[in-house]
């Protein structure tokens, strides 16, 4: 099996909207109905690609996404969260993860026809694994460190990201929090922006609203898979062009931006990327 999996780090705020409304927040993101955890869908990410390579003038794009009798040549998987940035209180914000979230990677790589190790041990309740030896406050939630990230964890999470300075803070701020500690930011602890329509005479708010987003360092990643030979080496052809891809709403404002890293499953980063 021929597969493209893309780190997709956000270089801004994202909104992943489920267009429904969900309590308080009229714009909820998109999550995954068992788990809570926010996602993209893989018709989100195809159309995005499809968009991409439009504005690149790319001569297989027909081929490449297919036509409304006859389906393209690749397979979107939805993007999946890794990690979450987190604020902290008593440091920098963490990028926040879980065994759950690295088991769900590795397991994607294999489908993909990579491997990786990870290790995969989880933090008793209200501890973390994390660099330092203190306590730590992530929002107002109180955590002792009780260890170090492996190191295996951190060197297979570094191919996703693709800026050099950026994979260096990696090493001082990933936390690994159990599964159930984790399922409380990623349902409660992203960004809820007010966003308002003003009369424009008067000036009185015509319509307040509250949307959901991920913040800006958020990193997911999700799997290209071809249908047809050729497919994942034009979508590689395609997106080291511009490695930059544009997801979700609120586009003309500026949201929705990734930068990207392209792996083939045995995590290998293409050299434009992985130079970045």
């Amino acid at each position: 099996m021929n597969a493209l999996i893309i780190g997709l780090l956000a270089e801004t705020f994202i909104h992943p909207g489920s267009g429904r409304s969900s309590g308080a927040i009229d714009l909820p993101v998109a999550r995954e109905a068992a788990t809570d955890y926010p996602f993209i869908a893989g018709s989100g990410i195809k159309g995005a690609l499809k968009d991409h390579a439009r504005q690149q003038n790319f001569q297989q794009l027909d081929t490449l996404f297919g036509e409304p009798d006859n389906a393209g040549t690749l397979l979107a998987g939805d993007a999946r969260l890794l990690l979450l940035p987190v604020r902290s209180l008593t440091s920098s914000y963490k990028w926040a993860t879980c065994p759950h979230l690295l088991e769900r990677y590795l397991r994607d790589l294999r489908r993909c026809g990579g491997s990786a190790t990870m290790t995969l041990s989880s933090p008793p309740a209200k501890t973390v694994f994390g660099d330092g030896t203190d306590q730590l406050f992530l929002e107002e939630r109180l955590f002792d460190i009780t260890g170090p990230v492996p190191n295996d964890v951190i060197t297979t999470l570094k191919t996703l990201i693709p800026h050099s300075d950026t994979r260096n803070r990696l090493d001082s701020q990933l936390v690994i929090l159990s599964d159930d500690d984790f399922a409380w930011f990623a349902r409660y602890g992203l960004a809820v922006q007010a966003r308002n329509v003003l009369d424009e005479v008067t000036k009185e708010s015509k319509n307040l609203w509250y949307e959901e987003t991920l913040p800006p360092d958020t990193l997911l990643y999700c799997t290209i898979i071809e249908r047809q030979t050729g497919g994942v080496n034009d979508a590689r052809t395609l997106l080291n062009n511009q490695p930059y891809l544009q997801l979700g709403g609120n586009e003309t404002v500026g949201q929705g931006w990734f930068a990207l890293s392209l792996l083939t499953p045995n995590l290998q980063p293409s050299a434009e990327v992985a130079n970045a």
